[in-house]
């Protein structure tokens, strides 16, 4: 694909917590609010899906079909999530299992995709991340690998708007968005979208 043939991307985003109060819900705000004007950003939400079982495939779930429907309506992928227990978060890897299935229908398959997330701790997420990129890489997504993004935060770093009060962290932010949408248009420039 020319990458003149599409000017605008929609990126559907997960957020990895499920917490009113989630700091990388703040931060999903602020990579919204810095994504360039070609990538349109909406959140997938899998608040309400049930427990992944096999038993329930054959009378697949309305929710987890419009799960998948979502992430077919997206030219990519983004994650902005916590770490939990050194792993992702299990409401996470419950839409992952979802959106992965049945088999052969993979939602993932040939999505561009990138992680990010924030923690109040020093390692910022970085097993976590660890440990998605190796479910993305199993279902065939293609990743950006950088710039990694370890946040730590720090009550006060992002503002319930979503502005930024570092402008390090500010400045990093906007690098890794706008190195996504570069990391998006030579993906289709290689890889001929799913019809």
């Amino acid at each position: 694909m020319s990458p003149n043939v599409m000017n605008t991307f929609t990126v559907g985003y997960f957020i990895g917590s499920l917490s009113s109060q989630s700091i990388n819900r703040l931060l999903s705000r602020a990579l919204v609010r810095f994504a360039p004007p070609d990538l349109r950003m909406v959140e997938i939400p899998f608040r309400d899906l049930p427990l992944y079982s096999p038993d329930l495939e054959a009378n697949y779930p309305p929710v987890a079909q419009a799960l998948k429907d979502a992430i077919k309506a997206a030219d990519a992928v983004l994650f902005i999530t916590p770490e939990y227990n050194r792993s992702i978060p299990g409401g996470l890897k419950n839409a992952i299992d979802w959106a992965s299935r049945p088999y052969g229908k993979n939602s993932f398959a040939r999505k561009p995709s990138a992680v990010i997330g924030a923690s109040p701790g020093a390692l910022g997420t970085a097993i976590a991340q660890q440990h998605l990129r190796s479910l993305l890489g199993y279902c065939n997504s293609p990743q950006m690998n950088a710039p990694e993004a370890y946040i730590q935060f720090t009550p006060g770093l992002i503002t319930d708007e979503g502005l930024v009060t570092n402008p390090a962290t500010e400045q990093f932010l906007r690098g890794f968005i706008t190195e996504f949408d570069g990391f998006i248009r030579r993906v289709y420039t290689v890889l001929p979208r799913n019809t």
